[in-house]
């Protein structure tokens, strides 16, 4: 009575998307994956829903084959990046660690606009970047179309500071 109640084995595409609910409730209550490393790993899955044997095993492993799903350094499926983007993610954070990058957020930040003609705005740009005298005075400057865009934490003093030099 019990092997009736089980059903006809998945298709491939079935069990992809299976595979693809299983991982992803894994990711989203754990936040990684720390279960599925093969095919095999889903197989209890699959036999709670499906007659055990052969064929659904086979079925299981091609569905994950077809998958192509990149592993994480300890080996575990990722489900939500292709190799690529796994490759590229490395590049990323070799290159973050490598320049001591650090997040910053910009809430606390005023703008402040300098309308520039666009002939010397890029000089510009680069001569406030190398100033001693404005260096502790923003903590970004954005290169725009017409202009440049600061973002400071004290705008009052930066903005005496540009009008006293337009205007001396």
């Amino acid at each position: 009575m019990e092997e009736q109640s089980k059903r006809k084995n998945p298709s491939r595409k079935e069990c992809e998307d299976i595979i693809r609910r299983i991982l992803m409730t894994e990711v989203l209550e754990k936040g990684t994956n720390e279960h599925f490393k093969n095919a095999t790993d889903f197989l209890a899955y699959f036999q709670s829903l499906y007659p055990a044997g052969d064929s659904l095993t086979k079925q299981v492993q091609r569905a994950v084959k077809a998958m192509n799903m990149p592993k994480d350094d300890r080996g575990y499926y990722i489900i939500n990046k292709t190799e690529e983007q796994l490759n590229q993610d490395k590049e990323l954070s070799f290159l973050l660690k490598k320049t001591n990058a650090t997040v910053s957020s910009l809430d606390e930040c005023e703008t402040l606009f300098l309308q520039v003609e666009p002939t010397c705005k890029d000089y510009l740009f680069q001569m406030l970047q190398q100033s001693i005298t404005f260096a502790d005075k923003y903590v970004t400057i954005v290169n725009s179309s017409n202009g440049l865009i600061f973002y400071t934490k004290n705008k009052t003093q930066l903005k005496v500071m540009l009008d006293s030099l337009i205007h001396r």
